[in-house]
Formats: C-alpha cells, sequence, structure tokens
C-alpha cells in the first residue's frame, strides 16, 4: 500500500482512505470495514452527525466503526468530525467541543482520536478560539491532529496561526475543481493536507449511474441539481468521454478519477465511500495508475474546471 503525509506534523496514511457515512449499521459493513484494513486501508473517516438520521440515532455511524476495529485499532487512523447541528446551526465553541469530543470517544470505544475535524465553521464562534480549544484536547491525548472541513482560505489561514492544521476536508473531483483557484495553492504554502470528500462525483464519474431512476427513490441525490433534468443529461456526456479513455487505458473510470486526483498532489487522499469490499479493491487500483503529459491533458480537455451543469447542493452554485 502507497502511504501519503498529511501536515507538517507528518501523518502517515494510506494513499486512499475509506469513507464510512453510508454504510449501513450491520455485519455487513463490520466486514467490509475489516476487508479495507486487511488491503492496507488505513485511513477511515466519519462524523458524529452520521447515522440513520430518520431514527435520530447520531453517533451511530462511529459506533459502528469502533466495532469494526475492536482489536485492531493501532492500525487505523480514526477521522471524526463535530460542529453540525439541526436545530442551531454549526457549533464551535469550547463548551459544545469539549462535549463532542467526549461523546465521540464514547461511541468509537477509543481513548483517543487521530484527526478531528470541525465539520463547519462556527460564524458565531472566532475560528482562533476553537483551534485554541482543538489545541487543548491535542495537549490532552484526546485527539492527536487537527482538521477543518468546507473552510475558507482566510478561515484555514487564521486556524493555521493557532495551531497546525493537518487537513482540510472538502469536495474536491473530476466535477468539482472550485478549490483549485485559491485553496490548493494555499494548503501546498501550508503544508495542508487534503482530504476529498466524494471523489467519484457522488457517484456520477463510475459510470454506473445512466439514469435517474438508477437511483432509489429515496436516494438524497434526486435532489441535488447535478442530477436533475438537463443537467444529468450534460454530465452523462461527459462521463461517457472520460468512460471511453478509461477503456483505451485499461482502467475503469473509478480508477481514472481517483487517478487523477492522486496526480494533483503528494498531500491529496481521497476517501471514497463504498459498502463493496469488491469496490475498495477497485479503488486501491488507482494507486498505481500514472498519466502521461499527453493524457492529463485529454482529461483536461474533457472534464475542464467549471464543465459540471449544476450546483454541488440544492441553492448552491
Amino acid at each position: 500500500m502507497n502511504t501519503r503525509t498529511l501536515g507538517s506534523d507528518n501523518l502517515q496514511v494510506s494513499g486512499l482512505g475509506l469513507g464510512v457515512m453510508m454504510m449501513p449499521d450491520n455485519q455487513d459493513s463490520v466486514h467490509t470495514i475489516r476487508g479495507a484494513l486487511d488491503a492496507g486501508v488505513t485511513m477511515f473517516d466519519t462524523a458524529d452527525l452520521y447515522g440513520e438520521y430518520e431514527k435520530q440515532q447520531f453517533g451511530g455511524n462511529e459506533k459502528l466503526l469502533g466495532r469494526a476495529l475492536k482489536g485492531r485499532r493501532a492500525d487505523a487512523i480514526v477521522a471524526t468530525k463535530f460542529g453540525i447541528t439541526h436545530t442551531q446551526g454549526p457549533k464551535g465553541d469550547p463548551a459544545y467541543i469539549k462535549k463532542s469530543v467526549d461523546a465521540s470517544l464514547y461511541n468509537l470505544g477509543m481513548d483517543y482520536i487521530d484527526l478531528y475535524y470541525q465539520h463547519r465553521p462556527d460564524p458565531n464562534t472566532p475560528i482562533e478560539e476553537t483551534v485554541g480549544t482543538l489545541a487543548d484536547l491535542v495537549q490532552q491525548g484526546k485527539i492527536r491532529y487537527i482538521g477543518l472541513s468546507e473552510a475558507s482560505a482566510e478561515t484555514i489561514r487564521r486556524a493555521n496561526a493557532v495551531h497546525p492544521i493537518t487537513a482540510l476536508q472538502t469536495e474536491y473531483s473530476l466535477w468539482s475543481r472550485e478549490l483549485e483557484d485559491e485553496i490548493l495553492p494555499l494548503l501546498s504554502e501550508l503544508n495542508i493536507g487534503l482530504v476529498p470528500y466524494s471523489p467519484l462525483g457522488r457517484g456520477f464519474l463510475t459510470g454506473q449511474i445512466r439514469s435517474i431512476d438508477d437511483l432509489p427513490e429515496d436516494d438524497y441525490r434526486r435532489h441535488y441539481p447535478r442530477f436533475q433534468g438537463e443537467n444529468f443529461q450534460k454530465n452523462l456526456e461527459v462521463v461517457r468521454l472520460i468512460q471511453e479513455l478509461a477503456m483505451q487505458k485499461g482502467c475503469t473510470a473509478s480508477q481514472l478519477a481517483l487517478a487523477w486526483l492522486l496526480e494533483k498532489g503528494e498531500h491529496i487522499v481521497p476517501i471514497p465511500g463504498t459498502r463493496s469490499l469488491e469496490r475498495i479493491h477497485e479503488n486501491l487500483g488507482a494507486l498505481q495508475i500514472t498519466f502521461t503529459n499527453d493524457e492529463l491533458a485529454e482529461i483536461e480537455w474533457i472534464s475542464p474546471k467549471g464543465f459540471a451543469a449544476g450546483g454541488r447542493y440544492p441553492g448552491i452554485t
């Protein structure tokens, strides 16, 4: 397994991580997580928010990950997040953080968290105060490294001035390249890792979604602009071209999309989510793929920055 380094404090992780968010709380998921660990994946990503939303079982995904890693804690890098609430908006005040970290440690059944992200910036709490509290948790041994998620360049710079930020988690893929102008150069400047979520475009870049009817009736993606109407058809045409290029290269569209991300920098560690161990093994094949300059130019021609039709989220461009 290829390894990569996140941040100036040199957190060593596998070249690809695993997003656990969409895994159901059952023994099959435990088997998949353990299989990923056996395959060399060391970085596992969850959040206190993730669980069975309709049952208000927040923290359930952390409990699942904790059970799956029981007896193998030393082999894994565990990342979780705090800071999204459904009634009060994003939170990052000291009292909330202290309560959240203890709850996550309990859910995970662990003594420490490797990488602890603020899930969304809190507009009512200065980032310096938030990161100062997280730095105290590092000193206490409850967390090892500090991360941010979906933070602006200004917020990242201010946060890093208080304590080294190990990683930024945000959406990044062939069809979500908004961070390339400002965020990517800043991360390189400050030696902060990037952990892209939805690196396969919420499944679209796999080529497995050919029609909106391929999604279950209750699938959240049906509400996203890029999966609707004319946007869907325009995006589908680009995916078709990506698939053709992947076939020429002897890989899958998913492997090509992940390998392109890995090519963007040694500090980038995507965390594709899947429920399938077979898909995990497929994704890991991306670590062996390299590109010629002509191939990179062709990818750029097929999917230039801003090509995706529709916004990332409803109401957001």
